[in-house]
């Protein structure tokens, strides 16, 4: 069950943040840099702590992924951070070029990630990064669903060989894990097992995605979810057996459908187990400043939009199965 009281509710971003401190307080060769934003990105809990291995750049992406390189090849493992739409596209000649191609272990938080940014508007709303960083060569992509896990990935990722990127949000969301400690880079959370279809979400859609699933099952429809947290290296097991289990797959995210999360799903099912798939994401477009829900509510991130997407999938299935 969600526990639905707000004043619970955590981000991702303080996850990031204590995960952080965690690492911090293990291993002396973390070291955290920060990209004018440490408040924001929580990289200040960080440097309360350890302000000898806290390095500010001020306004200078770039400047903060060389130096990393450098960190991480002097035997150190640096995190940096930033808004994700900074630190993915000011700084992706470096990031492609000094960790990805290096294939070193420098790690990413980008913060603010999604339209739950709200007031800051669409130049500061990264709907774009997951395909940015997908697509790097050895590169993996993570993208919580609750500050529970964003606090397991930033400690799993210091231990991952290679770069890794951290999605992060700001607007704050129930906790979904709390129990599941099997936390592995790479391996998807089985939340529900379904028999008519299965949705496979990420970050604050696996929320929504489970919201779906209460609504659907009230309609007698059973409908499985999946926390897809880390979208790079994929799941594939996970997808082909949810696949072969239900025979449709609806996909969440909150980040274009172009590239996505459901574009790395589509291409596991279209090589291996062709089934009918929707994706709910964002269509073709930038955000806007607007309150948050109210922009998850324009651009269709909502559980009812996920509720028409499985209904849709579903008449598809019947298609096929004719």
């Amino acid at each position: 069950m969600i526990n639905e009281d707000k004043s619970c509710w955590k981000a991702t971003r303080d996850g990031y943040g204590k995960g952080l401190v965690s690492l911090g307080k293990a291993d002396e060769r973390i070291v955290v840099l920060s990209a004018d934003l440490t408040e924001s990105t929580r990289a200040n809990w960080f440097k309360d702590e350890f302000p000898e291995r806290f390095f500010s750049f001020g306004v200078a992406e770039q400047d903060m992924m060389s130096t990393a390189a450098g960190f991480a090849l002097s035997g150190k493992i640096p995190f940096c951070c930033s808004f994700g739409v900074f630190a993915s596209g000011r700084a992706w000649e470096q990031i492609r070029v000094s960790a990805a191609y290096m294939n070193i272990n420098i790690n990413i938080g980008g913060t603010h990630g999604g339209v739950t940014v709200g007031p800051d508007g669409a130049t500061h709303q990264a709907l774009e990064e997951i395909a940015l960083m997908r697509l790097l060569p050895h590169m993996s992509v993570v993208v919580p669903c609750d500050a529970a896990e964003a606090e397991k990935a930033t400690i799993a990722s210091a231990a991952i060989k290679g770069p890794v990127y951290l999605r992060l949000g700001r607007e704050k969301l129930p906790i979904i894990t709390d129990g599941y400690d099997d936390f592995e880079i790479g391996k998807a959370h089985i939340i529900r097992e379904g028999n008519d279809l299965t949705i496979i979400a990420c970050g604050i859609m696996v929320f929504h995605a489970i919201k779906a699933s209460d609504s659907l099952k009230a309609e007698g429809i059973d409908a499985g979810v999946i926390n897809l947290h880390t979208v790079k290296p994929i799941d594939r097991p996970a997808i082909l057996t949810a696949a072969e289990r239900t025979g449709a797959i609806v996909t969440a995210e909150e980040h274009l459908v172009a590239c996505g999360m459901g574009s790395a799903v589509a291409e596991v099912l279209i090589e291996e187990l062709p089934v009918p798939v929707e994706m709910v994401g964002v269509r073709d477009r930038f955000g806007e400043s607007g309150a948050p829900w109210d922009l998850m509510k324009k651009l269709k991130l909502m559980p009812e939009d996920i509720v028409t997407a499985a209904k849709r999938v579903l008449k598809r299935k019947k298609q096929v199965s004719r």
